[in-house]
C-alpha cells in the first residue's frame, strides 16, 4: 500500500474518540483503526455506505493507510473493495488509483457504520454493553444471510 490516509467525517470524530480508550477513560476499542474497521464491517453488513462530507482535521485526523496494513486490516479494506466493485483488479498492488478507490469505499462504509453506531449508542452509559448487544443481535438475526456477509462476531 502507499501514502494514502483514511479520513473520518468531522461529525463522527467525537464518536470515534469516545469509542477509543485513552489515559482518562476506557473505550471499547484500543485504537482509532479498530473503531473504523468495526464500523466499516457494520456498515457493509447493513449495506450502509455514506459519503464523508466535511473531514475531521483534529483527533482523529486522517490516518496513514500503513497503520491499517500493520494491523492486518488491509485485508478488510481489500475485501470491501472487491465486494463493492465485483472486480478483483481493484486489489492490484502499486496502483495508486486502485488504492484510492479502496480507501474511499472503506471510508464510506466506516462512515455508514458510525452512523449506525451513533444511533444505536444514543443514550447509552456503557458503550461496551451496547456494542455487545449489537453483535449478539447481528449474530442471531433471523434473516436470509448471504454466505459472503461479514461476521461481526469475530470482534467478540
Amino acid at each position: 500500500m502507499g501514502a494514502y490516509r483514511i479520513k473520518v467525517a468531522k461529525d463522527k470524530a467525537d464518536l470515534v474518540t469516545s469509542l477509543t480508550s485513552s489515559d482518562n477513560k476506557t473505550g471499547v476499542f484500543r485504537h482509532f483503526t479498530d473503531v473504523l474497521v468495526f464500523a466499516a464491517a457494520l456498515g457493509a453488513k447493513r449495506k450502509k455506505r455514506v459519503p464523508l462530507g466535511a473531514i475531521s482535521k483534529t483527533e482523529p485526523g486522517p490516518i496513514d493507510i500503513d497503520t491499517f496494513v500493520t494491523k492486518g486490516y488491509d485485508l478488510v479494506i481489500k475485501l470491501l473493495a472487491i465486494s463493492e466493485t465485483k472486480d478483483s483488479k481493484i486489489i492490484a498492488p502499486n496502483d495508486p488509483d486502485c488504492e484510492e478507490i479502496r480507501a474511499h469505499i472503506f471510508e464510506e462504509y466506516a462512515n455508514g457504520g458510525l452512523e449506525i453506531l451513533r444511533e444505536e449508542l444514543r443514550g447509552a452509559v456503557d458503550y461496551t454493553e451496547r456494542i455487545l448487544l449489537i453483535l449478539l443481535s447481528e449474530r442471531f438475526k433471523k434473516t436470509t444471510s448471504e454466505p459472503d456477509d461479514f461476521d461481526l462476531s469475530r470482534f467478540l
